[in-house]
Formats: structure tokens, sequence, C-alpha cells
């Protein structure tokens, strides 16, 4: 069926396959959870926090199936990442994949069961009151089970399809920037849109600006000898730290309300929770100071320079007029970190002017979120269109006989 000069269009395959999973996630967002009253959300506020859990979750008001969205999984991989990146390198070896990954699934479990305790307490219930606890039991059950569906349809979707997990990010991206665009005026989304366009014109700059680093291998010895280099963007893990550090961001809240809730007069926490919204300047300054160290972190530890030198050791390559061992490690480092303050200056500079305007009053609050949203769109889109350029080009390869 897919077939040209006998040989299977494997992009073709792919892309029915995402677009199959995308139908089913689609499918699991409109099914509510049991005993909720889903006429009682259709006339429901939306503010600037709902918008970011709709960005991971995809559900709005978090009443369907896949009320948790692909979150818990997104955090537990980001702490387990983080414990990973503390070891030493020998620790890290003796480690296996499958072993990480059970780590990452009991942790994904735990905070499942945190983000469904506690988003059980927002939901109306059609029942009785006297009928709420068991449909609050029954929600809960279902939004794990939801989570972990959401897990088993990415993982499948990186297998056979493009994309992985990103595509069922895009889509909750899409959504949630048609939620905040709509019941806005032209006058109103106009600053929003125009930083949102400036946004996403850096970011693909960002995203294709690369910096060459020579290396010298031993075991080339050809007219491809002056080609061979390490490449590092000018934002080396791109848009990713938007998107966790927004996930970071709403932990905090999840346990200050699980606080409030068994002491509901506590001073302290009712301030926080008061400030500690994107509404106001403690909210953005711990919001941009979480960005700042996500992209520094993740920057490192995705292009590790004490790793890269290790491996040249090892090979007997170098980097071009540098020594092997403390110069090289040292010249990488310096690279990396420049280039990661670099990307959350310029990431911190495009998401802190609407919420600087929001908090001034020119920017409505549920806007602010837009170019961080485009970002994040622009970015994903760019990643996924590598993707399917690469798989593009090895189905143009010839198979050997």
């Amino acid at each position: 069926m897919f077939r040209n000069n006998g040989k299977k269009r494997i992009l073709l395959q792919k892309i029915i396959f995402t677009f199959l999973v995308l139908v089913l996630y689609l499918i699991g967002r409109s099914i509510p959870l049991y005993g909720v009253d889903v006429e009682a959300f259709s006339t429901g506020t939306v503010n600037v926090e709902i918008l970011i859990r709709q960005t991971i979750g995809g559900d709005l008001y978090q009443k369907s199936l896949f009320a948790l969205g692909i979150g818990p999984y997104m955090t537990s991989s980001i702490l387990v990442q983080i414990i990973m990146a503390m070891k030493k390198t020998e620790q890290r070896q003796k480690i296996s994949r499958i072993q990480t990954n059970r780590i990452t699934l009991k942790l994904m479990l735990f905070l499942a069961i945190f983000q469904a305790l506690l988003g059980v307490q927002k939901l109306e219930y059609a029942e009785t009151n006297a009928s709420v606890f068991g449909a609050q039991v029954v929600c809960v059950l279902e939004m794990i089970a939801g989570a972990y569906m959401i897990l088993r349809l990415s993982a499948k979707n990186k297998k056979y399809g493009v994309g992985g997990q990103t595509v069922l990010i895009l889509v909750n991206i899409v959504d949630g920037m048609k939620n905040t665009l709509s019941g806005h005026t032209l006058r109103q989304i106009l600053i929003p849109v125009c930083i949102s366009l400036v946004a996403m014109v850096v970011t693909l700059v960002m995203e294709f600006s690369e910096k060459r680093i020579g290396v010298q291998r031993i075991s080339i010895h050809n007219i491809y000898a002056d080609r061979n280099y390490i490449a590092i963007k000018a934002n080396p893990i791109g848009i990713m730290p938007v998107m966790f550090s927004t996930a970071f961001f709403l932990f905090p809240q999840l346990i200050i309300y699980t606080v409030l809730r068994f002491a509901p007069q506590n001073t302290y926490f009712l301030w926080l929770k008061e400030n500690l919204v994107l509404t106001r300047p403690l909210g953005i300054t711990v919001y941009l100071f979480i960005l700042y160290l996500l992209t520094i972190f993740f920057s490192r530890v995705m292009i590790h320079p004490g790793e890269l030198t290790e491996q040249f050791l090892k090979s007997g390559d170098s980097l071009e007029n540098l020594h092997p061992g403390t110069d090289t490690k040292r010249y990488l480092s310096k690279v990396v970190t420049r280039f990661s303050i670099l990307g959350a200056t310029v990431m911190a500079v495009c998401m802190a002017v609407p919420m600087v305007l929001s908090y001034r009053g020119a920017v409505e609050s549920t806007l602010m979120m837009l170019p961080a949203s485009a970002m994040m769109l622009t970015g994903m889109l760019c990643n996924l269109f590598q993707e399917m350029r690469a798989i593009w080009h090895s189905d143009s390869y010839e198979r050997f006989i």
C-alpha cells in the first residue's frame, strides 16, 4: 500500500499512526470523570493558572479521563535526571536504563496520586453529599489510569509514529492558545500577539544557530578531517526549560493548597497562595528564576563537559588548539554556561515583558503566557520538522541486499 519502487514509505506510515494516536488522545480528553457535573464547568472562569495547567494536562478544567495529562511523567523524568546528574560517572554507569525507567514510573505514580487527590477536591459533582466520597475515589483511580494511558500512547507514538510525546503537548498548546485568545478583542490581543511573533522569530534563530567547535580525530586522515566538529546550539536545550519551568512552578502551588486544606488559617501559606502567582512580583520572580536554573542545569546535563572530555581522552581525539584534559573541560564548560545563560536571558525577556505589562494592567492576565506558548509551539514544530526530514531522507536510501 505504501510502496515506492518496492520500498515502504516509512514517513507516511508514521504520520498515519500519529494521527490515530491523536484521535485516541482527543477521545480520552472528552470522556468525563465519574460523577462529575460537566454542566458546572461550562460557565467556569478561566485564569492564567488554569491555562498553564492545560498546556501540560490538556484538559482545561481537569474533569476528563486524561485530566493529569503528561505532567506527572514529565515532572518525574526531570527529578530522576536531576538525581542521576548529581551522581558520579561511575555510579551512573552502574544504573541500567531499565532501573531508571522503574524509578521514574514509581515516582510518576506518587505524583499522579498526589495531583489526583488534590484535583478531585476542586471538581463539582452531580452526586449527593453522601455519595461524593465514592465518586472522588473513582475519579482518583480514573485520573491515575488516564496518566498511564497517555504514557503508553506517547511511548507507542515514539516507536511507531513521529514526535513522541511532543505531539500530545502540541495539541495542548494549540488548544490552550485558542482558549487564551477567545473572548478578547483585537485591541486586547495586539500587544501579546506582537510579542509572541517576536518570540517565535527569536526561537527560530536560536534553534538553527550553533557554534561549531573543531575536533581533531586521529582515525580520520582524508578530505573530511576538516569537517569534524561539536555543534552547540545558541540555546543548547531549546525550549524545554519553558515547559518544565511551568511544571515546576505549579508544584509548590500544589503543596500550598495541600497545607491550607489541613491548616486553612495559616497566615504564612495564605500569603504565599496570594502572592506566588504569575500576576504578582513574587510569582514572576520565582518563575523566571526556575527558568534560569533549569536552562543552565539541563544544558550541562545534556552537554556534559566532563563526559565529553573523558571520551576525548579515551579515544585520543582532541579539540583544535586545546590540550586534552583540564583545558578542554574548562573550555567546554565555559561555552555551555555562556550559551545557556544567553538562552535563558532571551527566553526570560520574551516572557517577562508580557508578565510585567500584565502586572501594570496593560495586558490581560490570561494573555500573559501567550508568548511562552508561541515559543514552545515554535520549538516543538522545529524538532518535529527535523525528525520528519531525517525520516524522509532515510527513506531515500537503497536497501542493501
